[in-house]
């Protein structure tokens, strides 16, 4: 039985030790030598005596950075992304947390390792990456790790500004591997191309898979995302055939005209998530690549990442949402109503192993989110709470409907933020949208891109939403600001309300 997911690298660098396995521009590793490099690392962590604790690897977004993952847990330790891109104060809070008694940092990094990082030993990946190997110290390491010990953290952002960092464990790793390969028909000729920063889960979708399968993984560089044809071409020169990517990155595609021009040619798969995906720039994707197969992926960093998946196998109309589909195996999920009833809209609810060992050093947001399961009374079960709320529409699948946070009570009537956006993304012209709620000020603007003028797409709110739903204030922006995970960024937009 498999307890680690070292095993899969020990197995695929057995069987194709000189495939490559992670490359951007300017290196690549085969599997033969990311795994030496795993254990060289790990033998450098072991022998300074650090060995099942959090260790903090701040470097940049390169093959070198998974290798550092894996000797990380070679050490028998977890490992937990810090990246650049992080504001210092995140970082600082990160640290704060975890306190870390060891980072590995690159020379990218070392300078910022040394203002952030305190008393914590610091280890220059280049300098370990080839030390000698502790064969005999990795193995009695790993005789005695199980599957219940934790891979990694991942810090994600708090409602407080906080943040959190959710503790996952390899068994739970090794089901969403199993699963996720499984729905998504990898194989050793899959190709991906790697958008999100390594500190977000999304990218346990091309790390793990390429580990296992022994297929490649290809880093695209952060500033093509600014250029959607300079992008196409970066897929198709590397034969990129596999993307799982979150929503705005594709629709950045769609929006500007880059499928028409030079659509990416070798693509198989597509993958998205993060947030709905319009309707109409997933049909500029179908039309332009109708062979593809388009997958939404739905699962919180609570769960392990992807807890259910839909492939696309139907139209859908401009005002409809791509359902969440099913569960993966081994998941249950439920909804629960305001009564912790089981019904048919509410609160999206999990079950199994996807289910994660809680957030670090914080039991009190731990034991407010993942709590004993209302539906059994018999024994101590506990489920995650992920704040999603969706309906079963009249096929049985799940659909999204908002987040419980963004379901307001505004002028004595309930509403879904989400509901308003649809509606708009369903607007011609318009490319994305996001509505907020100024609580003090009890109203609602509305954010968008697109062609339409302002007092157009106002207009048409006034006559296709109730009165209550239609927004105080509407702003057109050139560009939607975005998270450095590629979602909307909905605080900053309200932030921004506010401030007017």
């Amino acid at each position: 039985m498999m307890r680690t997911v070292l095993d899969y690298l020990d197995s695929t660098a057995l069987r194709l030790p000189d495939k490559v396995s992670f490359r951007d521009e300017n290196t690549s590793l085969t599997f033969k030598q990311l795994r030496e490099q795993a254990l060289s690392g790990g033998s450098a962590l072991t022998d300074a005596g650090i060995t099942r604790e959090p260790v903090a690897v701040y470097m940049s977004k390169t093959p070198s950075e998974i290798a550092a993952f894996m000797a990380v847990l070679e050490a028998g330790c977890f490992y937990v992304p810090i990246d650049d891109e992080m504001p210092k104060m995140r970082i600082r809070l990160i640290f704060e947390n975890l306190e870390p008694r060891a980072v590995i940092c690159d020379e990218s990094t070392r300078e910022s390792v040394k203002e952030l990082a305190g008393d914590a030993k610091v280890f220059i990946w280049d300098e370990i990456s080839d030390s000698s190997v502790n064969e005999e110290k990795l193995a009695s390491i790993r005789a005695l790790m199980i599957d219940t010990d934790p891979a990694y953290i991942m810090y994600t952002s708090g409602s407080t500004g906080i943040p959190k960092g959710v503790a996952v464990c390899h068994r739970s790793l090794i089901d969403y591997i199993e699963s996720f390969c499984g729905v998504m028909k990898f194989d050793e000729d899959t190709v991906f191309g790697s958008q999100t920063p390594f500190y977000f889960d999304a990218s346990l979708k091309d790390i793990y898979p390429t580990i296992k399968l022994g297929c490649e993984t290809v880093i695209v560089p952060h500033t093509l995302f600014m250029f959607p044809i300079k992008l196409v071409e970066f897929l198709n020169n590397y034969k990129i055939n596999t993307l799982c990517w979150v929503v705005s990155a594709l629709t950045m595609i769609s929006a500007f005209g880059a499928l028409d021009e030079n659509p990416p040619k070798y693509l198989k798969i597509v993958g998205f998530g993060g947030e709905v995906f319009p309707i109409k720039q997933y049909r500029k994707w179908k039309k332009a690549l109708p062979d593809v197969r388009y997958i939404n992926l739905y699962g919180p960093t609570e769960t392990t990442g992807v807890s259910m998946y839909y492939e696309v196998d139907r139209d859908f109309e401009d005002d409809e949402a791509i359902p969440l589909g099913k569960p993966f195996e081994n998941v249950d999920i439920f909804l629960l109503d305001e009564n912790d009833k089981e019904a048919d809209e509410g609160e999206i609810c999990m079950r199994g192993t996807c289910v994660t060992l809680g957030y670090y050093q914080d039991p009190e947001r731990t034991s407010a989110a993942f709590v004993q399961n209302p539906l059994n009374s018999r024994y101590p079960e506990l489920i995650y709470r992920t704040g999603d709320l969706a309906r079963r529409n009249e096929r049985g699948e799940l659909v999204f409907i908002s987040r419980k946070d963004f379901q307001i009570k505004h002028m004595g009537h309930r509403v879904e933020l989400g509901e308003i956006e649809a509606d708009v993304n369903s607007v011609k012209g318009v490319v994305a949208s996001c509505a907020v709620y100024l609580k003090k000020k009890d109203r609602i603007e509305l954010y968008y891109e697109g062609k339409p003028e302002e007092k157009e797409l106002l207009t048409y709110m006034k006559e296709k939403l109730p009165r209550y739903m239609v927004p105080t204030k509407v702003h057109k922006l050139d560009r939607l600001p975005l998270t450095p995970n590629g979602k909307t960024d909905r605080k900053g937009l309200t932030a921004l309300s506010e401030g007017y």
